[in-house]
């Protein structure tokens, strides 16, 4: 390799002014090179070579020459080219590796940029801070952050916060037509869902509305799509939640609301930014943290605002979630769904006990009490019942729940326990099972070990005849709602009352 290199540098010192190609001599047919210029120098192509062939012309070059440099260009890819490059001076052969790192650098920010993708519509958008249009877009926020920006904080205020540095102007569609001003009269009856608000809003250019309507005969904005470099204001060619006409629709709603409080666009200049627009301002950086609660959220403060007056005539108000207050229930029968739970538990606790029940999945339920207190009497009646096998157990309105011995219940911060678990499964119940919980019942602040043990007060003799609710653990106020369910006719037959007479007899006898 040093010899051959010598007869090159020697040939080119002979022939710098032109002549014939300088020949290289090679056993190896694969093996060519060829005098070219590179950066206006002159510079040997290689071609053919092994990687090790390569790398041994590299270190005789560096070695033996000071005058010859090894070069790579194109990247690291089978397509790149190597070269060895003649430079007259020190200066020259400094300036020659500037520039071939200077070559480098360019091909990396080109393949970094290649690998950042849709992040430059993101960073495009944040940094010329465009005003941001999304329908109920709470969740497609968070979805783009966690995406492109960052891991999501862990609360809502800080969320809240930094993305308000990012995009500090975001208009929601769904807080702005449910603001008085703008939603129609005929809106009241229907919702605010986009593809409802777009069929009321722009008759004219929505697909399958009613075109013979009187809302069709409404001035409505004429809004121009640019589709493959025509122009178009009655583009139609697409459906509802596909992402492209998704968002076309979510434009003409928008554009629609702004014409409902007063922006005139024939008179807008195209300079004019309507993020700093005195009409639109107050709908600015508004986002309903939840469609079912009416929670709003503002973005450039981070606190909580009431829902505008009269949006929420149409929407069924949900009450407010107290942890403390809710039951979590797991492996039920299938066979019972929400609303049958709700009033198997209803029978016992009175009709008012229970405001509201949430599906976690088909195996599990939260079931939140409108006292804190009732969570414990549940979960200890629950378990005196399960302990017990007379009369009384097998007909109380909570045996149905109970059927099977497979049912599990606790307070919230069972739940806790079980989702903090990295075990993942896709039904609860799964989950409590793969962490390992083998006790049914765990009452509020106690540990299930505990629970798992026979109360000292329960002796053999008597167990099978004591009723549950005589339990030490059941207070009087408990017992006395029990009678009272049995003898208002709630209970299935005058059999019950009788054994519930005779246990309270022998449970009386037994204590003298």
């Amino acid at each position: 390799m040093k010899n051959r290199l010598h007869e090159w540098r020697d040939w080119l010192l002979r022939n710098g002014n032109g002549g014939s190609q300088f020949q290289w001599a090679s056993n190896h047919s694969t093996q060519q090179v060829q005098t070219i210029f590179y950066k206006l120098r002159p510079a040997l192509c290689l071609n053919g070579f092994t990687s090790h062939q390569l790398k041994l012309i590299q270190l005789v070059t560096r070695k033996h020459f000071k005058d010859l440099s090894y070069v790579r260009f194109g990247g690291e890819t089978s397509c790149s080219q190597q070269l060895v490059v003649y430079t007259d001076s020190k200066n020259d052969r400094d300036l020659l590796m500037k520039e071939v790192k200077d070559n480098y650098l360019k091909e990396a920010e080109m393949k970094i940029r290649a690998a950042i993708g849709f992040r430059h519509v993101i960073d495009l958008l944040s940094s010329a801070q465009k005003l941001i249009v999304g329908h109920n877009c709470f969740l497609d926020i968070a979805h783009i952050y966690s995406k492109f920006l960052g891991p999501l904080p862990l609360t809502a205020e800080e969320f809240v916060s930094s993305i308000n540095t990012y995009f500090p102007h975001i208009v929601d569609t769904k807080v702005l037509l449910n603001s008085n001003n703008v939603r129609l009269p005929r809106m009241k009856k229907s919702n605010t869902s986009l593809s409802s608000a777009f069929s009321l809003l722009c008759p004219q250019i929505a697909v399958n509305s009613n075109k013979n309507s009187d809302l069709a005969f409404r001035p409505c904005v004429n809004v121009e799509v640019q589709v493959d470099d025509t122009r178009s204001s009655n583009w139609s060619s697409g459906v509802k939640h596909e992402a492209g006409y998704d968002a076309f629709m979510t434009g003409c709603v928008f554009a629609q609301a702004c014409k409902n409080i007063g922006i005139d666009f024939k008179s807008h200049s195209s300079s004019e930014n309507l993020t700093h627009n005195d009409k639109l301002q107050k709908h600015i950086n508004l986002l309903y943290l939840s469609w079912i609660s009416g929670d709003i959220i503002d973005l450039s403060s981070g606190n909580m605002i009431a829902e505008p007056s009269g949006s929420n005539n149409f929407r069924i108000r949900r009450p407010k979630v107290l942890f403390e207050n809710i039951v979590l229930i797991w492996r039920f029968p299938p066979r019972l769904n929400a609303s049958k739970l709700r009033e198997c538990i209803s029978k016992v606790f009175g009709p008012n006990s229970v405001t509201s029940v949430y599906l976690v999945d088909e195996t599990a339920i939260f079931l939140q009490f409108s006292k804190a207190e009732l969570v414990s009497e549940f979960l200890v009646l629950k378990e005196s019942l399960e302990r017990s096998n007379d009369a009384i157990s097998v007909l109380h309105p909570l045996s149905e729940l109970l059927q099977g011995g497979n049912t599990c219940a606790a307070g919230y911060e069972t739940y806790k326990e079980i989702c903090s678990s990295p075990i993942s499964k896709v039904l609860f119940a799964e989950q409590a099972d793969a962490i390992g919980i083998r006790w049914k019942t765990k009452l509020v602040g106690s540990e299930p070990e505990a629970q798992s043990q026979e109360p000292e007060s329960f002796s053999k003799e008597n167990a099978a005849t004591t009723a549950p609710f005589l339990s030490k653990k059941i207070e009087v106020g408990n017992k006395q709602r029990v009678i009272d369910d049995l003898l208002s006719g709630r209970s299935r037959c005058d059999e019950v009352i009788d054994s519930f007479l005779t246990a309270e007899v022998k449970q009386i006898g037994a204590t003298n």
